[in-house]
């Protein structure tokens, strides 16, 4: 395999008030199976040895799975728009040529204040989760899956929603910040199973106004979203999500922009 060397221009930012800046680094002699991360940790290896501060990024499993590996890479969350489906730590070097010069930045939105480099808080996509409640249910032994019955189509829709690992590419690829991909996966994957329905209404009120409440913009359906989400969570969630609103509104005999 042969080695690539390439330009970085990389977003610095001490502290959330300090002013940030694009700096610019070489990466040298970076292997063509090395994912994106593991080319970062070489380039700080090298920052680390020449008494540099390294280039601080988010990163915890690796494998495509938490999500937290939040950059935007030549403008697109993720992948740099290289690869379809896939997170930062799943980006493999041998995408990209030797030579290129690769623009590194944060999540730019409203509700992920950047916390310094490359590191933003997304805890406010948690906070929408939170404000959806929970599901009464009894527990204990765990039931016969024939029990309740289920179409398939359905199940496979839940799962399908379940699959969001709330990074909020979404939210950085949508040029009004919205929330709503994620919310509305959120929601599905419990409004579509027979569990679900007790809270339904409440739940979808609930993370709505959150989602609200937080900062983040309004969904224009341009579907930039769905594109750049690693694991490839469909716009219907949103219109499912609308409908579902619409109706909870009307079941509570609230407003619709209340």
């Amino acid at each position: 395999m042969a080695n690539l060397n390439l330009t970085l221009k990389v977003w610095r930012q001490d502290t959330p008030q300090s002013k940030g800046s694009i700096q610019t680094y070489q990466a040298n002699e970076i292997p063509e199976e090395a994912s994106f991360l593991e080319m970062l940790d070489i380039v700080n290896e090298g920052l680390v040895i020449a008494g540099q501060e390294p280039i601080h990024y988010d990163h915890d499993c690796r494998e495509g799975i938490c999500g937290m590996c939040s950059l935007t890479i030549n403008g697109v969350p993720h992948s740099g728009g290289l690869v379809s489906k896939v997170t930062t730590c799943q980006l493999h070097m041998r995408k990209f040529k030797d030579g290129d010069t690769i623009w590194i930045e944060p999540f730019r939105a409203e509700a992920f204040p950047l916390l310094r480099d490359l590191i933003v808080d997304r805890s406010a996509l948690d906070n929408i989760i939170a404000a959806g409640g929970f599901i009464e249910v009894r527990t204990g032994s765990a039931p016969e899956a024939n029990t309740m019955p289920i179409r398939k189509k359905t199940s496979e829709a839940a799962f399908d929603a379940a699959a969001c690992i709330g990074c909020g590419a979404c939210v950085a690829s949508c040029k009004n910040s919205s929330a709503m991909l994620f919310t509305s996966a959120k929601a599905a994957h419990l409004n579509l199973l027979p569990q679900g329905q007790p809270e339904k209404h409440k739940r979808v009120l609930a993370m709505v106004r959150q989602m609200d409440n937080l900062g983040f913009g309004n969904c224009t359906n341009q579907y930039e979203c769905e594109a750049a989400c690693p694991k490839g969570i469909s716009v219907d969630n949103i219109a499912k999500l609308n409908r579902d609103y619409i109706i909870a509104c009307a079941a509570e005999g609230v407003g619709v922009y209340a």
